[in-house]
């Protein structure tokens, strides 16, 4: 059984983890999620446990159990779904929704911080970049 540990300490090591498991049967395998770009713990990992009755008993026993200050969320995990690499849901975009706002005037590149364009709050810029 695949399971979920949440709210962990981000200084605990796979090893450690492992350990903890361990005390309630035999652990295939711990693993602390990581951050790609920072290299950092994410704060959750998967622990697999090969006897399905030994993952339901940590289960009981750990969930809620404190570790490094931390109350813990333990659970069986959830089947993960794929999604394409760099794909993101996106909303469909509100071509109704006005952006712009009361206030000051406009801007434009020759310094001139209000073009008289009182209460656009626009940006004043040509195709060109001018």
């Amino acid at each position: 059984m695949n399971i979920y540990v949440g709210n962990l300490a981000y200084s605990l090591q796979d090893d450690e983890l492992q350990e903890i498991f361990a005390e309630y049967g035999a652990v295939v395998s711990a693993k602390i999620i990581i951050d790609k770009m920072t290299n950092k713990s994410k704060g959750f990992g998967f622990v697999e446990m090969s006897n399905d009755d030994e993952a339901r008993n940590a289960i009981e026993h750990l969930n809620q159990a404190e570790l490094e200050g931390r109350t813990l969320i333990v659970n069986e995990a959830r089947e993960r779904t794929e999604r394409p690499a760099g794909q993101r849901e996106f909303r469909p975009r509100d071509n109704n929704r006005s952006y712009g706002g009361g206030g000051g005037g406009g801007y434009n590149r020759d310094n001139n911080r209000n073009s008289g364009n009182s209460g656009s709050g626009s940006f004043n810029r040509n195709r060109d970049g001018r």
